[in-house]
């Protein structure tokens, strides 16, 4: 008899210890010196490079592929960091199969592109093994930056402003940095503590004083912050989840997507983490995916996932669609939730199912029931407050060229701001290039 047949409702414990443990395994396992320099042998190293154009941090990808192939695996990954300082996040949570590897030649060509993913996981992992920190601080400038959210938008920005030679103050409202890299992907994508360990890797170039604790519109003002340093940059990521707007959805075991992955995450414990039997997830993006999948490895019988849209609207690329259909996942397109039933705790989730007009989607009067005994809602996240003097934009911080707010002196990236795509490796364009923008206008090059 299973365990699961012993615990009814949502309950700890559905699995053995050791399955668990093998269930939160490496999804992707590195490769090894051999593996990387054959993979590396098939690139053709193309002059105009259409994997370089799709990176969002424009990584020179021929260049690393070769000082792999060459043997130089430590160079290749100078190569990468000088874009992408979370270059090693970045391998291994990056939608690559929409990204670099979509347009690879071999892709189309052979149906399977270069590894490039894979590729830049083994250069960085290798670099950073070694203990080597591959860029130095410039002298200092004497200027002061503060930097409000250790996510990475403004991991990366404190970086590199201070290899540019500024003392940067990084202030994050939890007891961690690392943002979503530390809170809010599934465990199986960075295992081994691999967000502290780069976090930690990164902030070894010196010059960044890390302060924790500490939230905008709580502990911290914008007005303050202004005062008390030469310019600002906010990467304070989106902290409220949209409500479902379902009759019901105050009912127990009705919770946030993101808290689930969050708790996940900081689990010691994974036997000691409660999960349900029936489990529905309502959303269609990364985060849905990565609640979804958590839950069957946890030892939910049955998980389902359902999406207002058709599946080729869904945010989750078809990888990640194919990855929770592989482990028993099953995805339901076109409705949307109506009511939450229930007494004190969710027992089903009512959807009706939706239709797209020339107004947009609506419901239509077709329903069906879902059992559940546990539901995540991952239908989005909002900015929750606006500093003030900063102008919005669809509902996120307004900004123009390299991250530029409304208010001078001050700078956003990330999830926060306009024009993002909840990306990890473009929030870290964002703070790079921000970075070098507050760095010109602090050195006079560009004031505001």
């Amino acid at each position: 008899m299973s365990n699961s047949m012993l615990t009814p409702g949502v309950a700890p414990g559905r699995l053995p210890p050791q399955t668990l443990a093998d269930n939160f395994t490496d999804l992707a396992p590195p490769l090894d010196r051999h593996e990387a320099r054959v993979a590396a042998d098939r690139c053709y190293f193309c002059h105009d490079a259409p994997c370089m154009a799709a990176c969002p941090t424009t990584i020179d990808i021929p260049l690393f592929i070769r000082q792999i192939a060459t043997g130089t695996p430590e160079a290749a990954a100078r190569t990468i960091l000088a874009q992408n300082i979370l270059g090693g996040m970045c391998a291994r949570v990056c939608p690559t199969e929409t990204l670099c590897e979509e347009v690879c030649v071999r892709e189309a060509a052979e149906g399977k592109p270069v590894e490039i993913g894979r590729l830049q996981r083994f250069a960085t992992d290798t670099l950073m093994a070694a203990g080597v920190h591959p860029f130095t601080r410039a002298a200092p400038t004497g200027k002061r930056v503060a930097v409000v959210g250790a996510g990475p938008a403004g991991l990366a920005c404190a970086h590199r402003l201070a290899m540019l030679g500024h003392a940067v103050t990084l202030y994050e409202g939890r007891a961690k940095a690392g943002g979503l890299n530390e809170y809010g992907i599934a465990a199986y994508k960075a295992v081994g503590g691999f967000a502290q360990a780069e976090v930690e890797w990164l902030l070894s170039i010196g010059g960044i004083t890390v302060v924790t604790g500490q939230r905008l519109g709580r502990e911290l003002t914008l007005e303050a912050l202004r005062k008390d340093h030469d310019a600002v940059f906010l990467g304070i990521g989106l902290a409220g989840v949209n409500a479902l707007r379902a009759e019901g959805e105050e009912r127990a075991h009705v919770r946030d997507a993101v808290d689930f992955i969050a708790e996940l995450r900081q689990a010691r414990d994974l036997a000691a983490l409660p999960v349900g039997r029936e489990v529905v997830v309502i959303g269609g993006g990364m985060t849905a995916v990565d609640a979804a999948v958590q839950s069957k490895l946890l030892g939910a019988e049955h998980v389902t996932i359902v999406y207002r849209r058709g599946r080729e609207k869904m945010s989750a690329s078809e990888y990640e669609q194919d990855l929770a259909a592989s482990k028993g996942v099953r995805i339901i397109t076109g409705a949307a939730p109506v009511r939450v039933l229930g007494g004190d705790t969710v027992e089903a989730v009512e959807f009706a199912y939706t239709a797209e007009g020339p107004k947009g989607l609506s419901l239509t009067a077709e329903t069906f029931l879902l059992r559940a005994d546990q539901v995540f809602k991952a239908i989005g996240q909002s900015l929750q407050g606006v500093p003030g003097g900063l102008s919005t934009e669809g509902g996120k911080i307004a900004v123009t060229g390299p991250g530029r707010t409304t208010a001078p002196g001050v700078w956003a990236g990330g999830d926060c701001a306009s024009g993002g795509d909840d990306l990890t490796v473009t929030a870290v364009a964002q703070g790079r290039d921000a970075a070098m923008d507050i760095h010109a206008s602090l050195m006079g090059a560009g004031a505001r």
